[in-house]
């Protein structure tokens, strides 16, 4: 009696157990991040009331007969299946479409999850609610971002300023008007020196003529010639400073003959030499290149267009946006882009094996492996969703199915134990 005593007072601790598992997945339905729970049960040792028997002359083989001793917990396991997707409208909410960890920092300890609620604090630091800095790889001045390298808090302080970049690479695009007496053509672009400052520049491009100078070039070559000149802020730039100062083309195909195209892709290109530079050279100057290999000389309507040079004025930064690979693209006020950080993802041999620490967040054990970090979308890892956060992925209709067997189950066990008070009761009254 006292053996099955002892047994339904097992069945009571496990399902006890597995009502508590079930509650608290019931309480974290609306978790962000959370990973719902299950009890495992296996029994405990038997005791051997009769060994097997073998198989004799006379007589068949008998059976062990075993009484077993009761229920006990043998694990609970953590179900790493995706939680639905829900928008939030905040740029800084993250979800993991797929497998891995975001991966936190608080008192020194790394620490991984999958709630990507985050939030900038007062120094521009990347944080969780509950202020552990998110970790990545925060990108250099030029905007390149190393994956490969060590991580570190992210961090994106209000205020991030943009360097100018100077110009160096223009070109010209289009039609121009093939037959003597063509009207001479102007475009307009602005040139950025390395500490930003704007500078105007005006092309003007003149049909070349037997007393122009330089004069068009001769019947003989079959060419027809535009010739080029250049101010810079109402200046006039020397001839010498640039190296094409007739763009020539065939008459006969209107294809552009001089400068001629080279290298692989084929382009033709010639170059503006600017009165500013890094000041490594006396007196400072500049080289930049401008692309011609997309201009024609045909019949029909003019064309000619300058295209965007490149270069800029400084920058502050005014907001951002996060790719699905997990890069922080700043943009600032000029206009431009630039990648200012990537955010890093763990993946784990075992996510099971990690440990529960609470805020959502886990711990890396002897079991889960060690974690691999690395880029969103990348060596397993599933990619980042920006402005939604991954829920719970609690199902309640299973969790109250479970929760009905729980109960059932710990009301049985009870009724053992009930059961066989009643049969000592019986055995005590017996002596009376």
């Amino acid at each position: 009696m006292l053996r099955s005593l002892f047994t339904g007072i097992s069945g009571l601790k496990a399902h006890q157990t597995m009502l508590d598992v079930v509650g608290n997945n019931i309480a974290n339905v609306n978790t962000a991040g959370y990973k719902s729970s299950s009890a495992v049960f296996e029994d405990t040792m038997s005791q051997m009331l009769r060994a097997a028997g073998a198989p004799q002359g006379t007589s068949g083989g008998t059976n062990p007969a075993q009484v077993g001793l009761g229920v006990r917990v043998a694990g609970i396991s953590t179900n790493f299946s995706q939680g639905s997707t829900q928008s939030t409208g905040r740029s800084t909410d993250l979800s993991i479409s797929g497998d891995g960890f975001f991966v936190t920092k608080q008192g020194g300890e790394d620490l991984y999850t999958r709630a990507g609620s985050f939030n900038f604090d007062a120094n521009g630091n990347l944080v969780t609610n509950g202020g552990a800095f998110v970790q990545g790889w925060t990108a250099d001045a030029t905007g390149k971002v190393d994956p490969n390298g060590p991580v570190g808090n992210i961090a994106i302080p209000t205020g991030t300023l943009l360097a100018p970049s100077e110009t160096l690479h223009t070109g010209f695009k289009g039609n121009l008007v093939a037959g003597a007496g063509a009207t001479p053509v102007t475009a307009r672009q602005t040139f950025y020196d390395p500490q930003g400052v704007a500078h105007d520049v005006v092309y003007t491009l003149t049909k070349a003529t037997a007393t122009s100078t330089p004069a068009a070039p001769a019947a003989s070559t079959g060419n027809d010639g535009w010739n080029v000149a250049v101010t810079i802020d109402g200046n006039a730039v020397a001839g010498s400073n640039l190296s094409q100062q007739q763009l020539q083309f065939s008459n006969t195909t209107g294809q552009l003959a001089s400068p001629a195209a080279t290298g692989t892709p084929a382009k033709a290109a010639f170059t503006l030499t600017v009165p500013w530079g890094s000041g490594s050279a006396t007196p400072p100057t500049n080289v930049v290149s401008i692309d011609v290999t997309n201009v024609r000389e045909f019949g029909g309507d003019g064309t000619f267009e300058a295209t965007q040079p490149d270069g800029s004025t400084s920058g502050t930064l005014s907001g951002f946006n996060i790719n699905p690979d997990g890069t922080v693209i700043g943009v600032f006020s000029n206009g431009l882009k630039q990648p200012l950080a990537k955010i890093a993802l763990a993946n784990f041999n075992n996510p099971p094996g990690l440990e529960k620490v609470g805020s959502t967040a886990f711990r890396s054990t002897v079991n889960s492996g060690l974690p691999e970090l690395g880029s969103a979308g990348a060596g397993g890892r599933g990619a980042l969703q920006s402005n939604t956060l991954e829920m719970s992925n609690v199902d309640l209709a299973t969790e109250f199915t479970g929760l009905i067997i729980a109960q059932r189950g710990f009301q049985a066990n009870s009724k053992v134990i009930t059961t066989s008070d009643d049969i000592l009761q019986q055995l005590v009254n017996m002596k009376q």
